[in-house]
């Protein structure tokens, strides 16, 4: 599911694309969850984000917890839902940012400093030397 989990610098720009988008889904989430009057809509909105900003902010099923913010984002800007038109985002700019970065982190993976990379990450298999009886 994985190719690479970069540490260093790039790991740390993961980590830092990681918080931010994983917190703009909590908060998302957490005000969707919070409205006075709530929906069904409203409480699968709010609790989708919640799940997928969390997964993200500890980088675990990044792939697919990006993807599920992306596509979640989209869906919500664009739909014709019941939910209250302060609760999606206003500026369609900050929409766009924010699925970009969504689908990059997505693409790239979580990067060294995620739970991923200490589920799925690098192994180093040591191959024992095979002692083999002298045929002389």
């Amino acid at each position: 599911m994985f190719s690479v989990f970069p540490g260093g610098w790039p790991g740390v720009a993961l980590l830092l694309l990681r918080a931010v988008v994983g917190a703009t889904a909590v908060v998302q989430g957490l005000v969707c969850l919070t409205v006075a009057d709530p929906t069904a809509s409203s409480w699968v909105a709010g609790v989708l984000a919640l799940v997928s900003g969390s997964a993200l902010l500890i980088g675990f099923l990044t792939p697919g917890a990006g993807a599920l913010v992306s596509l979640g984002t989209i869906a919500l800007t664009v739909s014709w839902s019941s939910l209250p038109s302060w609760l999606l985002p206003v500026d369609r700019l900050a929409v766009l940012f924010l699925v970009a970065n969504a689908a990059a982190i997505a693409l790239l993976g979580p990067g060294a400093y995620s739970l991923d990379a200490r589920l799925f990450g690098r192994r180093e298999i040591i191959i024992p030397r095979e002692s083999h009886p002298s045929r002389f």
